[in-house]
């Protein structure tokens, strides 16, 4: 089998990662707003919901019972659940965090992913992925800063976020002969699912304004383009070769923060997310020259 070649990522890879990332990061400032507003179980149904009814539209008419035809329903359907978790967690530690730090927190995630493949899929555990994975955690903890007001139940749910996202694409590796439009549609439709049976426990009674509404479609359908724009992206080029692009999502994580919240990150915790981006980036290009198309994926929750 041949490998993609990585020594050079086409132009509209690259336009569609950072496309993507756009998505993700003013899906999470919509978020952030309506967090003080509605029940973050009521935002991640909106969110799934949205990107069901989106797929359907746009793929049912060619593939009809095709979308949910998989060899593998079981693991399916634990990523389903895992990216639902993540949803949950991150949408709730981002109502209480700056919108910077909580999407750097969330790019733990590729270090992450390190430690569980060696658990879960047997991958060697060498002195070089060691220390990247200790970069990560150094980083980590001059962000969320033990001690200081920031460090709460918030880092947390961003941290347990990061640990469910980094769960789902170790599954997501697990399932590489499956249809990628299969793939995306299961985890929408579990959210969907799991969110409707929660509701009952959170009340059926809120007061939801024509803009919530609108701002809720918007996260899916924002979503769901981001989602579309990183297979189309991953379609051109492999992961080790895309994955740099992906921390310009910190950027405008933290433009989007500021504009909307007021919100800056201080001196320390820039200091962490630089640790951070850099530890990831030097993993996908140790991941890049051990196998060619291999390389830990993008700290990507939405």
């Amino acid at each position: 089998m041949r490998h993609r070649s990585v020594g050079r990522v086409p132009s509209s890879a690259i336009v569609m990662i950072v496309g993507a990332v756009a998505c993700f990061a003013i899906t999470d400032t919509i978020v952030k707003w309506l967090a003080t507003r509605q029940p973050i179980p009521l935002l991640v149904w909106a969110r799934w919901s949205t990107q069901v009814l989106a797929m359907l539209v746009w793929l049912a008419p060619g593939m009809g019972v095709r979308m949910v035809h998989t060899r593998q329903l079981r693991m399916q359907l634990i990523r389903g659940v895992l990216l639902t978790a993540a949803s949950l967690f991150f949408m709730a530690g981002l109502a209480f965090m700056p919108l910077a730090n909580a999407t750097a927190l969330s790019y733990l995630t590729p270090t992450l992913v390190v430690v569980l493949a060696v658990r879960l899929l047997g991958e060697r555990l060498t002195r070089l992925r060691i220390a990247f994975v200790a970069a990560g955690l150094v980083g980590m903890l001059m962000i969320v800063q033990p001690g200081a007001d920031l460090f709460q139940g918030a880092s947390l749910l961003i941290l347990c976020a990061a640990a469910c996202s980094a769960a789902y694409q170790v599954s997501t590796r697990m399932l590489a002969a499956e249809d990628p439009r299969v793939t995306l549609f299961y985890p929408a439709l579990v959210g969907v699912g799991i969110m409707t049976l929660v509701w009952p426990w959170f009340g059926s009674r809120v007061d939801v304004t024509w803009i919530d509404v609108v701002l809720m479609i918007a996260i899916g359908l924002v979503g769901t383009a981001g989602h579309f724009l990183l297979i189309l992206a991953f379609q051109q080029a492999p992961a080790s070769g895309l994955t740099p692009y992906t921390y310009v999502h910190l950027v405008f994580a933290t433009m989007l923060g500021w504009l909307a919240f007021g919100d800056l990150p201080d001196g320390l915790t820039v200091a962490g997310m630089a640790v951070i981006a850099g530890s990831g980036l030097l993993l996908t290009w140790h991941e890049r020259r051990r196998i060619p198309v291999a390389g830990a994926g993008p700290g990507i929750i939405d």
